[in-house]
C-alpha cells in the first residue's frame, strides 16, 4: 500500500490480476504422514462432487490403507502413466492426459514427489505449476517436512534427512492451506493398530521418527507455517484494498529504538513477544541530530528480532507508516524522565502515536532515571511530519502575524531597521522549515506587513519617504537571497541524509547478509533487502540450462517472458537488463548481476516503474555485498565438505587399520591354536590342550567386544540408542561393572553417605563404566591400584576413576574421547579398538551428562607417576535416594 496517499500497492493488484487467468491450489498440509491428508482431500472432493462439481483424481498413493481406499468410490481416477526405469515399469501421474482433458479440479497426492527419468519434470511440484498455468484448479497433499528450508531442522529433529524436498515459493504459492492436525498421541496410536505401516515397520517407526517429541515438534512447525501464510494472505488483502493497518489478525510487536528508554526498550519488547508468542521487529529511525541506535539494533539481533534502520526528518511519521507496512499490533517506546525545566507538559512521541495509529497498542516503557554525567540523557524530537498541506502557508503567515506584533509592542524602542531584521528572520526561518515557496510567500507578506504596519503613512500601502522605499526594495532583495540560500541549504542537508541513509543501508546490508549460513537463507535476505528498497524483488540463479527463481518479496514463482528473457541475458552476460537499461527495457524488471571473479553466481531483479539515483546506488551496493556473501557461503559449505570427507577418510583409514590388526591378530592365534589341536591332539597333554581352548576362547572374546564396540559406535552415532532413565543407585552399578573387568581386584571406591542417586539408565551407566575402569585398568602399572569416587554439587553428581599409570600427553588429551585414537602412553602400546572411551563419551552425553579427562591427577606425587582421572558428570534423581559407603 502507498503509504503517501492511501492508493492500493500496484503490485499486489498486478498480482491479484495475474492469478485470475491461473488455477487455484490447495493444499492439504500435515505435520508427517499417516495424519489424514490424502483422507482429507478425497473427503473433500466427495463433497464437491456431490455438490455438482466436475471432480477428476490425477492420481492418489492409498498406501495399501482401506480408509483411503474406500474414499476413492464414486470418484473419476485418470489412469496413469507407465515409465520404464531399470528393467521395471513405474506408474506416474500423467500430466500431458491431464491438461488434454483440461477438468475443473484436478487431485493430485504428494506434492513432493520426484518422477521417474523421463518424464515431462523432474518434480511433481512442477507439474502442478504446469495444470495452475492452464487454468485447472488443483488439490494436493504435503507433509511440512518436504519444505527446502525446513530440512536442516528437521533432520535435528527427528535424525533423518529428507531426500524429497520442495522450495517453499511452492507453498507460499497456495491459494489455500488446510492444516490435517492430528496429536501426537492419536497419532501413535493409529501407528500401533497398524492403520499406517505393517506391523514390523510400525515398530521400527515408533522407536524413530515417529517419536512422541519428534511429532510434537513436526506439529508446531506445521502449524507455524500454516500461521505464516494466512496472516500473509490478511497482508496481501490490506494492500490489495489500501486498507491501513494493522488488523489484529496476527500479533507483531515492534519496538522502537534509538530513542528514550535504550536498552529498556529491547529488553521490555522481547518479553511482550515472548509473551505473546510473536514475532519481534526493531526499528531504528535516522533523524537529523538524532541517536545512533546500532548498538542498540545489534542488541535487538541476538535477542532474535527482525531489525530495520530507516531514514527521516520525523521518527513518528517513520514508525507509524513502517508499522502499517508490517501490519504490528503492538508498538514499544522509551519514555524520557521528567523533566524540572519543562514548563509546561507536552505530550512527545507517545501522544502523536495515538494520533497517528489509534489501531496500535501503544507500551510505553520509563527510561532509567538521570544519575548525573553518566545519566540518561534528554533526546529532543524533530518537528513533528505528515502535516495538512495547508499548516505550512498558516505557520507562515502566523510567524509573519507574531513580527508585526513584536513590532508593534516595541515601536517605542526599535527602530524600522530593526523591524526589517525580525521580518527577515521570518524569511530565514520559512525557508528552512518549508523551502523556496515558503520563503517567498514569507517575503512578500512581511514587505506588505512592514509598509503596511510600520512605514509612514501606516495602514495603507503607500511610501512617502525615497528612503523607505530603498529600505523596502533593499530588504526585498535581501529577503530573496536569503530565503533563497536557505532552501538550497535544505536540500543539501535533505541530499546529505540521503547519503547518510545509504551508508547506514550499507551498513545494513552487510550486517544482515552476513548473518546466514545457508544459500536460501541468504537469498530470502536479499530479495527481503531489495524489496525494501524498490517494493518487490526476486533473486534468481542457473539450473542447468535454465533459471530459477530462489527467493521473492512479496512471494512469486514466475515472471512474463520479457522478465525471464532480460535475466537470462542478466545472468549470461553479467550486465545488468531490463527496464532503465539498453537491454530489454520494455521488460517491467530491472536485473542486476550478482558476480564475483568466479563469474556471475545469481541475478538481483527489482520491480519498479522508476528509481532514483540513491536507490540504484543502493543496490548496486547490495548486489556487489551479496556476491561476496553468496561466495563466503559457497567457500564454507565447500570447506565443510571438504573437512567432512577428510574426517571420513580418516575414520575409514584408522578403522581398517583397527580391523586388520584387531581381527588379524586374534584369528591368527585361533588358526594356529586350532591347527596343533587338530594335528597333534594325541600328543598334547590335557594341561596343554586347556591351555590351547582357553587361548582360543580368549581370543573369541577379544574379536567378539571389538565388533560389538564398532556396532555399539554406529548405534550411537545415528541415535539408536534411547537412554530409559530412572533413579539409579551408584553404589550397586559400580560394583556390578568392577565384577566384569578382568584385573579389576585392586579397584577401591570411596563414596559419601548422603550421597544422592542420579538419573540414568542402569544398563547403559553400567557398560560406561566397564569402558573407563578397563581403560584405567589397562594403562595402570600392575599392583597400582584404581579409585573411584564420587560426590554431589549443586544438582549434579561428579564420578571419578583415577589411575597411577603414565598419564596422558598434552597433545593426546584433546583426543582421547575420539573413534579409534589410541595415546601412546608407553613405548609398547596395549591392545584395543580406540572406542572404549568414545562410547563412554556418547553413552554419558546420552543420559544427559558430561565426561572429561585431566593428566596428571590433582592429587598425584612429584616423584612419581602422573596418572590420569576421568571424570563423569551426571544429574542427580528427585527425589533423591541415598547410596552407601564403600
Amino acid at each position: 500500500m502507498d503509504d503517501r496517499d492511501g492508493r492500493p500497492d500496484p503490485d499486489a493488484l498486478l498480482r491479484d490480476a495475474a492469478r485470475e487467468h491461473r488455477g487455484r491450489l490447495r493444499v492439504f498440509l500435515g505435520a508427517a504422514p499417516g495424519v489424514g491428508k490424502t483422507w482429507a482431500m478425497l473427503d473433500a472432493g466427495r463433497r464437491r462432487q456431490a455438490e455438482g462439481g466436475d471432480v477428476l483424481v490425477g492420481l492418489v498413493e492409498t498406501h495399501g490403507r482401506a480408509e483411503t481406499q474406500a474414499q476413492l468410490v464414486g470418484l473419476r481416477v485418470m489412469p496413469r502413466r507407465p515409465v520404464a526405469y531399470r528393467g521395471q515399469v513405474l506408474e506416474e501421474f500423467d500430466v500431458e492426459a491431464a491438461l488434454a482433458s483440461h477438468p475443473p479440479l484436478l487431485l493430485i497426492d504428494e506434492l513432493a514427489h520426484t518422477n521417474a527419468p523421463g518424464s515431462r519434470h523432474h518434480k511433481r511440484w512442477e507439474d502442478v505449476a504446469d495444470l495452475l498455468d492452464a487454468g485447472i484448479d488443483v488439490w494436493s497433499t504435503l507433509n511440512v517436512q518436504h519444505l527446502e528450508s525446513l530440512n536442516d531442522a528437521v533432520a535435528r529433529i527427528t535424525g533423518v534427512r529428507v531426500t524429497e524436498t520442495l522450495p517453499d515459493s511452492v507453498l507460499e504459492l497456495a491459494d489455500e492451506i488446510e492444516l490435517i492436525d492430528l496429536p501426537p498421541g492419536d497419532l501413535r496410536a493409529r501407528l500401533k493398530e497398524g492403520r499406517i505401516y505393517r506391523p514390523d515397520v510400525a515398530r521400527r517407526a515408533l522407536e524413530g521418527f515417529f517419536r512422541e517429541g519428534n511429532l510434537a515438534a513436526l506439529r508446531d512447525i506445521a502449524l507455524r507455517q500454516a500461521a505464516h501464510h494466512v496472516d500473509q494472505n490478511v497482508r496481501d488483502y490490506m494492500r490489495r484494498n489500501a486498507i491501513i493497518g494493522p488488523w489484529p489478525a496476527g500479533d507483531r510487536v515492534l519496538a522502537l529504538v534509538g530513542g528514550t528508554g535504550g536498552e529498556a526498550v529491547v529488553r521490555a519488547a522481547k518479553q511482550l513477544a515472548d509473551a505473546l508468542k510473536v514475532p519481534l521487529v526493531a526499528l531504528h529511525v535516522e533523524t537529523p541530530g538524532g541517536d545512533d541506535g546500532r548498538a542498540l539494533l545489534d542488541l535487538a539481533a541476538t535477542l532474535g528480532a527482525q531489525t530495520e534502520l530507516r531514514a527521516g526528518t520525523d521518527a513518528t511519521a517513520v514508525a507509524t507508516a513502517y508499522t502499517a507496512q508490517i501490519n504490528a499490533t503492538h508498538l514499544v517506546i522509551g519514555r524520557a524522565p521528567p523533566s524540572r525545566w519543562r514548563l509546561w507538559p507536552a505530550g512527545g512521541m507517545a501522544a502523536r502515536l495515538l494520533l497517528a495509529a489509534p489501531s496500535v497498542t501503544l507500551h510505553v516503557v520509563a527510561a532509567p532515571p538521570r544519575t548525573g554525567r553518566g545519566g540518561a540523557r534528554a533526546v529532543v524530537l524533530p518537528r513533528p511530519g505528515g502535516l495538512h498541506p495547508a499548516m505550512p502557508w498558516l505557520f507562515t503567515a502566523a510567524l509573519v502575524g507574531l513580527v508585526v506584533l513584536s513590532g508593534e509592542m516595541l515601536s517605542g524602542v526599535l527602530e524600522q531597521q530593526g523591524l526589517g531584521m525580525l521580518f527577515l528572520g521570518a524569511v530565514v526561518a520559512s525557508a528552512a522549515a518549508f523551502g523556496l515557496r515558503l520563503a517567498l510567500f514569507a517575503a512578500a507578506l512581511g514587505f506588505l506587513s512592514w509598509n503596511y504596519f510600520f512605514i509612514e503613512p501606516i495602514y495603507s500601502i503607500t511610501i512617502a519617504s525615497p528612503r523607505d522605499v530603498v529600505a523596502l526594495v533593499v530588504f526585498a532583495g535581501v529577503a530573496l537571497a536569503t530565503g533563497a540560500l536557505a532552501s538550497r541549504m535544505r536540500a543539501a542537508v535533505r541530499t546529505a541524509q540521503g547519503r547518510i541513509e545509504g551508508l547506514r543501508r550499507i551498513s545494513h546490508f552487510s550486517r544482515a547478509l552476513g548473518e546466514p549460513a545457508h544459500e536460501h537463507d541468504l537469498f530470502a535476505v536479499m530479495a527481503r533487502q531489495a524489496a525494501e528498497i524498490a517494493g518487490a524483488a526476486l533473486v534468481l540463479t542457473a539450473r542447468g540450462e535454465d533459471i530459477d527463481i530462489r527467493a521473492a518479496e512479496p512471494p512469486m514463482d514466475t515472471m512474463d517472458d520479457r522478465g525471464w528473457a532480460a535475466a537470462r541475458w542478466c545472468l549470461v552476460r553479467g550486465e545488468p537488463a531490463g527496464r532503465g537499461t539498453s537491454t530489454l527495457p520494455s521488460s517491467p524488471w530491472r536485473f542486476l548481476p550478482v558476480r564475483t571473479a568466479r563469474g556471475t553466481l545469481a541475478v538481483l531483479g527489482v520491480n519498479a516503474d522508476a528509481l532514483a539515483e540513491p536507490q540504484q546506488q543502493a543496490l548496486t551496493a547490495l548486489a556487489d555485498q551479496a556476491a561476496v556473501a553468496l561466495e563466503r557461503v559457497r567457500l564454507a559449505a565447500e570447506a565443510a565438505r571438504a573437512e567432512a570427507m577428510a574426517e571420513t577418510q580418516k575414520l575409514r583409514t584408522a578403522l581398517l587399520s583397527s580391523l586388520s590388526h584387531d581381527l588379524r591378530t586374534p584369528l591368527t592365534s585361533i588358526r594356529g591354536a586350532a591347527g596343533l589341536l587338530r594335528t597333534a591332539d594325541a600328543q598334547l597333554s590335557a594341561d596343554k590342550r586347556a591351555d590351547l581352548l582357553a587361548s582360543i576362547e580368549h581370543d573369541t572374546v577379544r574379536m567378539a567386544r571389538f565388533l560389538s564396540n564398532i556396532l555399539a559406535m554406529t548405534q550411537l552415532e545415528s541415535g539408536q540408542i534411547v537412554p530409559r532413565e530412572q533413579d539409579t543407585r551408584l553404589v550397586e552399578v559400580i560394583e556390578a561393572a568392577v565384577a566384569r573387568v578382568g584385573g579389576a581386584a585392586l579397584v577401591t571406591m570411596d563414596f559419601p553417605d548422603d550421597l544422592p542417586a542420579v538419573r540414568a539408565d542402569p544398563q547403559l551407566l553400567e557398560q560406561l563404566m566397564v569402558n573407563v575402569i578397563e581403560n584405567a585398568v589397562k594403562y595402570s602399572p600392575d599392583g597400582a591400584p584404581v579409585r573411584i569416587g564420587a560426590h554431589a554439587a549443586r544438582g549434579r553428581v561428579l564420578l571419578s576413576v583415577a589411575d597411577e599409570g603414565v598419564g596422558i600427553t598434552p597433545a593426546d588429551l584433546p583426543h582421547v574421547f575420539d573413534s579409534f585414537y589410541r595415546a601412546r602412553r608407553t613405548d609398547r602400546t596395549p591392545p584395543g579398538t580406540g572406542l572404549g572411551l568414545a562410547i563412554a563419551r556418547g553413552l554419558v552425553e546420552a543420559m544427559g551428562g558430561r565426561i572429561t579427562a585431566a593428566s596428571p591427577r590433582p592429587d598425584a606425587p612429584r616423584d612419581g607417576a602422573p596418572g590420569t582421572v576421568i571424570t563423569i558428570d551426571l544429574p542427580t534423581a528427585a527425589p533423591a535416594s541415598r547410596a552407601h559407603t564403600r
